[in-house]
Parts: C-alpha cells; structure tokens; sequence
C-alpha cells in the first residue's frame, strides 16, 4: 500500500517527531510504500495566493507532489499537535492547498458548490495522532474536541475516507519516559493494526 504521513511540528525533538518515527517503521515494517513529509522540514508554503484559489491549479513543485501524492495512496497518517483547538498554521495551510476541488473531491456537474460534494480519495483509511496539554474532561465538555469534528466531519468524510480513526495523547506537560514509551507502542499498535502487512 501506499501510505502518505503527513508531520505538522516544528520542533525535531518532540514527541510528534517521536510519533512519526515509530510510524513509519511500522509501515516500512510491513512492507509499505512510504511517502512521509515534514512540514517544517520541507519549508510547505500554508499561504494558498489569489490566482491559485480562482484556477484551482499551482505552479508549486512542492504543493504538486503533495497533490499527486495524496491523490495516489491507500492510507494516510497525520500527526501534528493541538493548538488552539486547531492544526498548527502549516497544516491548515496544507489541507487548503492540497487537498483541493479535483484533488480530494469534486462536485456534480450542475452544482454551484454550494451543495454535497464528491469524495475523490481512494485512501481506505486514515490515523489522526495529536498531542495536548489539554486535560481531556475539560477538552470535551468545555470545548467540544474541535480537532475530532475538523478530521472526521470537515475533512475526511468531506473527501470520502470513512475509515477513519483518531488517538490524542495527554497531557505531554510533565509525562514521564515511561509514558511517552507507551504511548509510541500505542502508535505502533494501531498502525500495525490499521495498515498490516499484506493488507488491501
């Protein structure tokens, strides 16, 4: 399978970075084709310019590959942590840019926009990690997961990847090594069982 992890921090010792490691070996273990991108590490432009959003086209290489990529694969992993109850500015910025109209869904023919789109991702499944320094009751009650309905709701069933599955780790603020070590065996447990070795 091919599978794009997508990695939204900027700090190459956190636990994100950690996250996506275990990720990718997992994958790589199983016999997957991996396509993983580092933000950061790539310089991603999040700033989607006036003549890409009226022609739906890019003349970035980069936003190309991620286009192309994305389009392509039968999995797709994206770790990034919660800030503000959002995706850091350079992952929003990616999902603006990438995953586009013609890219990850379509509308009908006589439709203005304005009505249901059409899910254009073959991806048959999708791994959410973040982090947070949010205690989880107050996460739910006071602000309602915001990160939860923005992948499920807003973007993955928007562009038609049902299988879709999310695991927040918290509180990173004063975790201990032994519980970062379990929470990177929790990484490795659900990739493992999400993308197996000769799954699809």
């Amino acid at each position: 399978m091919k599978i794009s992890v997508i990695l939204g921090h900027p700090y190459d010792k956190s636990l994100n970075h950690a996250i996506a490691s275990e990720a990718v070996d997992t994958l790589n273990e199983n016999g997957h084709d991996v396509r993983f991108h580092d933000l950061y590490m790539e310089d991603f432009d999040p700033v989607i310019r006036d003549e890409e959003l009226i022609t739906d086209r890019s003349e970035d290489v980069l936003v190309r590959t991620h286009c192309s990529e994305i389009r392509d694969a039968d999995g797709i992993i994206i770790i990034h942590p919660n800030w503000w109850g959002q995706p850091p500015a350079i992952l929003k910025g990616w999902v603006d840019r990438v995953l586009r109209e013609k890219v990850a869904y379509r509308f009908d023919e006589n439709n203005d926009g304005s009505g249901l789109p059409i899910g254009l991702l073959k991806a048959k499944a999708a791994i959410v990690f973040n982090t947070s320094n949010t205690p989880g009751e107050r996460e739910n009650t006071v602000f309602g997961d915001p990160l939860e309905k923005i992948w499920r709701n807003c973007i993955f069933d928007f562009c038609g990847v049902r299988n879709y599955s999310r695991r927040m780790f918290r509180t990173i603020a004063g975790s201990t090594q032994e519980q970062r070590e379990a929470w990177l065996r929790e990484v490795r447990d659900t990739v493992d069982m999400c993308f197996p070795q000769n799954s699809y």
